[in-house]
């Protein structure tokens, strides 16, 4: 009875993910071809990187996601894009200073009136938050919550590949299409999204007849958004395509941050830098890990040399 009951659990587990496949999904996020340098062994981050995807989060990000596990001397910090070992304590930096300051904060105690008062941030301050509370973020968003990328590689699977996957993965705006349609006297604008000329889909294109995806109003598609798009999809149901829909929609067009190293700011270059900048935010102490790990594992492999070699001489003469 009992192998009976792990048999039927088992099979209600794969009916379950059977159904969820069928549901949908998301495609599978990959990151940039050369892969990610802060991986492997000895892998670090390419602080030029990690510096652009800054000023990437600054410029762009920053207007909706919050950072609040942050605060701008760990920029200066060792490990950090911004960090000068003239200045080991970040908070005598002064790039990490003027970093800072490009922000304003609200003083935690009130003036002589009894109100709060904006002032430049400081280096010991968090990462300043675009909205006073959830409820502010909500209703400038539509009612959608925008998350706080403090630790967002860790939270989502894929890490830094479903970042890099997501802000490169939107259609191009040439496949969208304007729908008008009269329903009880009523004219409804929809979006329209021609999916057989969506080349990032990759092996999903479909290639069976008209294939077309009506975006939500206020909604946006990616195929590395988990999701669900049957409902939306005109076309053979066999073959609707993968992915969902997010109330961000495509925020790095070509150009629309300038470097100030002069790097070419492509969607594919802006969308590798942020995600490695979020990759260095969720884990800033990955190279001092590394080390530490490496050094761990060199001490123990001539420990356990030497270990081996003297058990050897002390029990030379002893038969086993």
């Amino acid at each position: 009875m009992k192998t009976f009951r792990i048999l039927a659990a088992g099979l209600a587990g794969l009916a379950f993910a059977g159904l969820a496949h069928a549901a949908g999904g998301a495609k599978h996020p990959h990151g940039p071809e050369a892969g990610w340098p802060f991986e492997g062994v000895t892998g670090q981050y390419d602080k030029a990187s990690v510096q652009r995807g800054y000023q990437v989060y600054k410029q762009v990000c920053s207007s909706c996601h919050g950072m609040k596990l942050l605060s701008y001397r760990n920029l200066g910090e060792p490990g950090g894009p911004f960090y000068d070992p003239a200045y080991p304590n970040p908070n005598d930096n002064p790039f990490v200073k003027a970093l800072a300051a490009e922000n304003e904060v609200m003083n935690a105690e009130p003036n002589e009136a009894g109100e709060y008062e904006f002032r430049p941030a400081m280096p010991a301050d968090r990462f300043r938050s675009p909205f006073p509370n959830d409820a502010a973020a909500r209703a400038a968003n539509g009612g959608a919550l925008p998350p706080d990328l403090s630790v967002m590689v860790k939270a989502r699977h894929y890490g830094a590949d479903y970042i890099y996957s997501l802000m490169t993965g939107y259609p191009d705006f040439s496949l969208y299409e304007d729908l008008i349609t009269e329903e009880n006297g009523e004219t409804i604008y929809q979006t329209v999204i021609d999916m057989s000329k969506f080349e990032k889909l990759g092996s999903y294109k479909p290639d069976h007849g008209p294939a077309y995806l009506i975006q939500p109003a206020g909604q946006y598609y990616n195929p590395y958004m988990a999701g669900d798009t049957t409902p939306n999809f005109q076309g053979d149901p066999r073959h609707r395509p993968p992915g969902g829909f997010l109330a961000m929609g495509p925020q790095l067009p070509d150009g629309r941050v300038e470097y100030t190293d002069g790097t070419e700011a492509t969607t594919s270059q802006m969308a590798y830098d942020v995600a490695q900048f979020l990759a260095w935010a969720a884990e800033p102490k990955l190279e001092a890990r590394k080390r530490t790990g490496l050094g761990t594992m060199v001490f123990l492999l001539i420990l356990s040399t030497l270990l081996w070699f003297s058990y050897k001489q002390i029990w030379r003469k002893v038969e086993h």
